[in-house]
């Protein structure tokens, strides 16, 4: 039965401390991951809907959320032997495994390093990260990928520089506390008031050093089990030509070179369209697990 709210719950996996939110619900299970420097959390929205038809957990990764924070083991061996360590600590079999973003990634890899864990992966707006492909050396792509410093800034002047403008804003104005709970989990208030992130710097940098090894092409033709890719696609603004265009270049390339596989592109959409659009997300999501595509 799904949980009118989600149980926040924490136990030795492996070799790390995890914290997982259980939403309940029952029937085939649903495992769910968060994107580079984010949480489970970004799943509050969307969770409790598939919640109504499937038995759903969200994960904090390594080095993320409220999960332990080790200084090593952020290569995606180690981060796919966290969740395979996640599933079979909490019995949860054959899973379909949905991530978002740098999620995606992490689904992809452990499909192909452990194919009998899983049923099937749901890649949102991810699953085609190529650090080396889109910079041309390791330095550049620390440089650019690396996280903003937030250091000495209160949770108040924080919210109030994202309000001032981008997606995020427009979420918070819609949706209010939930989009700002969202979005500051992703940091603790230390005992001056201000910010940290809880992703540490030198973290972020670990997991940016592994996507320059990624190489999502040469796993695509090993994925044993159904993928469903749903990137997202905005359809006015500045760049958004260039990106679309490029994303659209890197999903055909991941249609062709996947065994089983189906796109659906989520239109008018933004990156973190788990938020923006949990209700799309959770159909679509939905419609494919009843529907058979993952009974391979």
């Amino acid at each position: 039965m799904m949980q009118p709210f989600p149980a926040d719950e924490w136990a030795e996996y492996g070799e790390l401390r995890m914290h997982c939110r259980d939403w309940g619900g029952a029937g085939r299970p649903v495992a769910l991951l968060h994107g580079l420097a984010s949480t489970c959390r970004i799943w509050d929205l969307a969770a409790p809907i598939l919640a109504g038809d499937f038995a759903v957990v969200a994960v904090d990764q390594r080095g993320h959320g409220d999960s332990g924070k080790p200084d090593h083991g952020y290569d995606f061996a180690s981060v796919g032997r966290d969740v395979a360590a996640m599933l079979e600590g909490r019995n949860i079999r054959r899973p379909v495994l949905v991530g978002h973003s740098w999620g995606a990634d992490v689904a992809l890899e452990l499909a192909v390093a452990q194919p009998e864990l899983l049923s099937g992966i749901v890649c949102v707006d991810g699953g085609t990260i190529d650090a080396s492909a889109r910079y041309a050396t390791l330095s550049d792509a620390l440089t650019q990928m690396a996280p903003p410093d937030f250091s000495g800034v209160t949770p108040a002047q924080f919210l109030k520089r994202i309000r001032s403008g981008g997606q995020w804003a427009t979420l918070i104005d819609r949706l209010g506390q939930p989009a700002e709970d969202i979005i500051l989990a992703n940091f603790q208030t230390l005992d001056d008031g201000t910010l940290r992130a809880k992703l540490s710097r030198n973290n972020h940098l670990r997991i940016i050093e592994a996507l320059w090894e990624h190489r999502p092409r040469e796993l695509y033709p090993q994925v044993a089990c159904p993928v469903l890719m749903m990137p997202a696609r905005q359809l006015s603004g500045a760049d958004a030509a260039g990106r679309n265009e490029a994303r659209s270049e890197s999903i055909a390339a991941a249609e062709r070179l996947l065994p089983h596989s189906k796109t659906v592109w989520l239109e008018n959409s933004i990156h973190d369209v788990p938020v923006q659009r949990p209700e799309l997300v959770a159909q679509v999501i939905r419609e494919h697990i009843t529907g058979g595509f993952f009974d391979l």
